[in-house]
């Protein structure tokens, strides 16, 4: 049988590796040996219990993990076929090429315009800042509702229109992948929505992991879902295969309700 982790890429390269990939918090083990591959330009969503480890298996491909004293990562996390944790890599380039959006809106004490503009303008963006902003609320389906009144504060903003422009701000870098942390879980169903809407439309351009505990979240919009538990990754393929079809009777039990 293949290994778990082995999946169609169509001869493609795999956007993200996970290579036996394990995180301790002191002493303690949140993530056990987890291997799998992510397909370019595909959603992959990460399901599992609370403490489960799926964040902070999340955080390893963009190293927020490194900002937590007492963690430490071992294994290979890899992208673009570049160890991750290199000692040549930079982490700040990192975050750049491989965007985060979390689980509750973070937006800056800025207007709508400047919490876009923030990371280009950090990154030494010489282009058409105004057209970038514009495309990047385009991308994330807020431009309609924000293009009269950029110099607003981002806080006058609803919680779902301020989640959009929290994923503007991330696309606004151009990164090649945007992990995802729960992005609707404290939004309401309109806005929870909306998200999925521009969930499906992202993955045109970009990579996308998302964790979720919404099992038919991730039915909806995932082509790929990796079930962990206590740590461990138990099942990892095309998610309709983890919702129809599962080889694993733990990943059956979890995505029909009956534990978790």
């Amino acid at each position: 049988m293949a290994n778990i982790y082995d999946i169609d890429t169509g001869g493609a390269p795999p956007a993200l590796e996970a290579r036996d990939l394990s995180v301790f918090y002191g002493m303690k083990q949140a993530v056990k040996e987890v291997s799998l591959d992510v397909p370019a330009k595909r959603v992959v969503a990460l399901v599992g219990p609370s403490g489960c480890g799926k964040s902070t298996f999340l955080r390893c491909f963009n190293r927020m993990n490194d900002l937590v004293p007492t963690a430490r990562v071992e294994g290979e996390a890899r992208f673009g076929g570049v160890d991750l944790y290199g000692s040549e890599v930079d982490p700040v380039e990192v975050r750049r090429r491989i965007g985060m959006v979390f689980q509750k809106p973070n937006p800056f004490p800025k207007s709508i315009y400047d919490n876009v503009a923030f990371g280009p303008r950090v990154n030494g963006f010489r282009g058409d800042l105004d057209g970038l902003v514009e495309e990047s609320l385009k991308q994330s389906a807020l431009w309609d509702e924000v293009a009269d009144r950029l110099s607003d504060s981002a806080y006058a903003l609803s919680g779902g229109q301020q989640q959009r422009l929290c994923i503007a701000r991330t696309l606004a870098v151009r990164p090649d992948v945007v992990l995802m942390d729960e992005p609707a879980s404290a939004l309401d169903p309109l806005a929870t929505q909306k998200i999925e809407e521009l969930i499906y439309e992202l993955k045109e351009r970009y990579t996308i992991v998302i964790v979720t505990h919404n099992m038919q979240q991730a039915a909806r919009i995932s082509d790929y879902t990796a079930f962990l538990y206590m740590g461990e990754l138990v099942e990892y393929g095309p998610t309709d295969n983890i919702f129809t079809n599962p080889r694993e009777e733990r990943t059956e039990a979890y995505v029909t309700g009956r534990f978790g």
